[in-house]
């Protein structure tokens, strides 16, 4: 039997000042062993446990989303707020930032639709943010074939859209038809790797193909001194009551030092 090779560890002392230039640059960059594979092993065993137990999921066609598994599950805690992925996060925005919400994204085995073009930023309540970004932190290898993710670099730079249509291939060509054009690089993962993405950076996720599911969890970075929006609604936010124009929360949104 052949045993996958560990990635290389990328902690936040090695992180180097050209990476950060890079992501700044692009909009996203690829991390290797963000986590060992045996942590991602455990991971993604808790992951998939956790698809059984978490209320708060929808199941769809595209995958399966769990979100807040750091307020349900322990295990799953530990890797959200992990304190070199944040100062990872926080080196790469150059600001003080806080967590949005953490999510389990789940791609079934021959799920058969990809994850179309699309921001997220535009999805989220947030006023005045100076930057947001996702931590996509694969729990098992994702080859092409089993729906990692594609980038348009640069496109973060592209801000007041609307939100894009994940199921529909030219949505977010309709509102951004320059992007259509645009170079898109795909970014495989072993288990344990990461890539970070600005909340503004188009990017898509292939179909997974193969017989195993693609297991992905997502730690959202936002800025710490960001205000609630009214619109739009948001699950995280909805049940809570909050009041737009007010600070999020510590103990619902806890911050990074």
């Amino acid at each position: 039997m052949t045993v996958a090779a560990e990635s290389p560890r990328t902690t936040p002392e090695s992180l180097s000042e050209e990476v950060v230039s890079a992501y700044r640059r692009d909009g996203f960059v690829h991390l290797p062993g963000v986590i060992s594979r045996a942590d991602a092993a455990r991971f993604a065993e808790a992951a998939l446990a956790a698809r059984n137990t978490v209320r708060d999921h929808h199941d769809g066609m595209i995958f399966t989303q769990l979100l807040q598994l750091w307020r349900h599950d322990e295990t799953l805690r530990e890797l959200t707020l992990n304190p070199d992925l944040a100062a990872i996060a926080g080196r790469l925005a150059g600001i003080p930032l806080r967590l949005w919400h953490d999510q389990l994204l789940i791609k079934e085995p021959h799920n058969g639709a990809a994850t179309e073009f699309h921001q997220d930023q535009p999805y989220w309540p947030h006023a005045g943010s100076r930057h947001a970004l996702s931590a996509w932190i694969a729990l098992v290898d994702v080859p092409v074939d089993r729906g990692c993710m594609t980038f348009i670099p640069g496109s973060q730079h592209l801000d007041g859209l609307r939100s894009q249509d994940l199921s529909d291939h030219a949505d977010m060509f309709t509102v951004a038809p320059e992007l259509q054009w645009e170079q898109r690089v795909t970014v495989p993962l072993r288990a344990g790797d990461c890539t970070f993405h600005n909340s503004r950076l188009a990017h898509s996720a292939t179909p997974n193909l193969t017989d195993d599911p693609r297991i992905a969890h997502v730690v959202i970075y936002v800025d710490a001194d960001l205000t609630l929006e009214a619109e739009p609604a948001h699950p995280v936010t909805d049940p809570l009551g909050l009041t737009a124009g007010r600070p999020l929360p510590d103990e619902h949104f806890p911050p990074f030092q």
